[in-house]
């Protein structure tokens, strides 16, 4: 067993936490860090002699990447993903402190990267297999060092070969200010950029070690991705320790109205094994769920200092329905069709998908899938299996209900995407959130007046335009 439980318990912790030794009890050997390198022809060669060894930990030694193997997803794997997407990384390893943060536990803070050819090598054999649309798994494409180098060389792909791939990218708050970086990331085919902007809250920030998201930056951000046809989706954490259910409906709404966010996903705030904040809560002895089913950011697995658990939970449904409300996906609709060359029917797709499934499922979206499949004897050890009979009965009848569920749903959805793209004055839309930047805006905007460290973000703001343009004159 290896992946980032093991991994990052082994490297945050002085010893192995009590499921863990339970495993171990049952026979499970563990793999702990990365298995590039030759590392897991160790493994396998253990394996086969009969003489596995209880932990294999690689933790703190992170091998190098170019020349490495990329993954090689089989067809019949492809045909089951949504859009028959395939996916590779580029680089690992975060520069920053996150502290709800495993990635960095695991694959460490220093930026390493696969190398062009790698890339070319591997892009070359996907589009000969068919396959075009692919996930870019770094945790921060933006900290990658050969981001350039990579982004040519796909760019050379598409140009001059006419090579088409599309990509989804995941980046931090601050990737607008690395020059090029947003006009080659949708040159290469970047069509989604999925954004940790985590939350509109200073104070929040400050208090995960998240300090190099600056709510001063978010519109500009957002404004230049738009620009260049890219849809932007973010995540959103809800429960940090300063948050109440009022605070995170407010913060939704501004953000709904001030900020050109396409897509919102929601999850609690959770203490990963691996990370700095389940480290500290287990030094403390704060309570955690026992049950690690629910460590998947969509579950409340401890208590929040000011929510009681009810309302931490009410917050989390009520979330998804105040963002993805008719009127806001009007709004999000109005926004697309009034951009040139943003892709409107992807956006449909994403809407639709993000819209339904947590009120119709009750499950984040990415977990559903396009649709949830049942099976009867996929149960947890210890839970009794349904009589077939009544299996298949209740499948049934949930599944018409949930059909018909989805459908009114599409329509309704459908239904707003028509009347505003056949809407002949459509393209005379604007609202703030898609409104140029204003010299006046840190005044008169809630995200900066009404949040927790707002005022405090501003103010840190135009001393570092202050100290700019000083320094400016000074070297004029």
């Amino acid at each position: 067993m290896g992946g980032f439980h093991v991994s990052g318990t082994i490297a945050m912790l002085p010893e192995l936490t009590p499921e863990m030794r339970e495993a171990q009890e049952m026979g499970i050997s563990f793999f702990a860090g990365e298995a590039e390198d030759g590392r897991l022809d160790y493994v396998l060669r253990d394996a086969w002699e009969g003489k596995l060894k209880p932990i294999y930990n690689y933790t703190g030694n992170v091998p190098g990447l170019p020349g490495e193997v990329m993954p090689n997803l089989p067809d019949e794997v492809l045909d089951r993903v949504y859009g028959t997407m395939s996916c590779f990384d580029l680089g690992r390893g975060c520069p920053f402190q996150c502290s709800f943060c495993t990635i960095i536990n695991v694959h460490g803070r220093k930026s390493r990267y696969r190398t062009a050819d790698d890339v070319e090598k591997f892009l070359r054999v996907a589009h000969g297999q068919g396959t075009r649309s692919f996930f870019i798994t770094d945790d921060n494409f933006a900290r990658n060092q050969n981001w350039e180098a990579l982004l040519d060389r796909i760019i050379a792909l598409r140009e001059e070969e006419g090579m088409e791939f599309s990509f989804i990218i995941q980046v931090d708050t601050l990737c607008h200010r690395i020059p090029n970086f947003i006009r080659k990331s949708a040159r290469a085919g970047v069509k989604r950029a999925f954004i940790g902007l985590e939350n509109i809250n200073s104070d929040n920030l400050v208090a995960a070690k998240k300090r190099q998201n600056k709510i001063t930056e978010y519109r500009n951000m957002l404004q230049q991705w738009r620009e260049h046809g890219v849809i932007t989706y973010a995540g959103y954490i809800l429960g940090f320790p300063g948050d109440t259910k009022e605070s995170i409906l407010r913060d939704i709404e501004i953000i709904k109205r001030e900020l050109p966010l396409d897509i919102l996903e929601f999850f609690y705030l959770t203490p990963l094994p691996g990370s700095e904040d389940h480290k500290n809560l287990l030094k403390q002895g704060v309570w955690m769920d026992p049950d690690l089913n629910k460590y998947d950011l969509t579950h409340r697995v401890t208590h929040h200092p000011k929510m009681s658990d009810e309302e931490w939970e009410s917050a989390y449904a009520e979330a998804w329905r105040v963002y993805y409300s008719s009127d806001h996906i009007k709004t999000l609709v109005s926004r697309a069709a009034v951009t040139p060359g943003y892709p409107v029917d992807d956006l449909r797709s994403l809407i639709l998908i993000f819209s339904m499934s947590f009120d119709i499922e009750g499950m984040h979206p990415l977990e559903t899938g396009t649709w949830r499949m049942f099976f009867r004897e996929d149960r947890r050890p210890g839970m009794p299996f349904e009589e077939e009979d009544v299996f298949r009965q209740r499948s049934r009848t949930e599944g018409e209900s949930k059909m018909q569920r989805y459908a009114v749903a599409k329509r309704a959805v459908d239904k707003i995407f028509d009347e505003v793209l056949n809407d002949p004055d459509r393209m005379n839309y604007t609202d703030t959130a898609i409104s140029p930047q204003s010299e006046d805006e840190f005044e008169t905007l809630a995200i900066y007046q009404e949040t927790r460290g707002g005022e405090e973000a501003v103010s840190r703001q135009k001393r570092l335009q202050s100290a700019s343009k000083a320094s400016m004159s000074a070297g004029g």
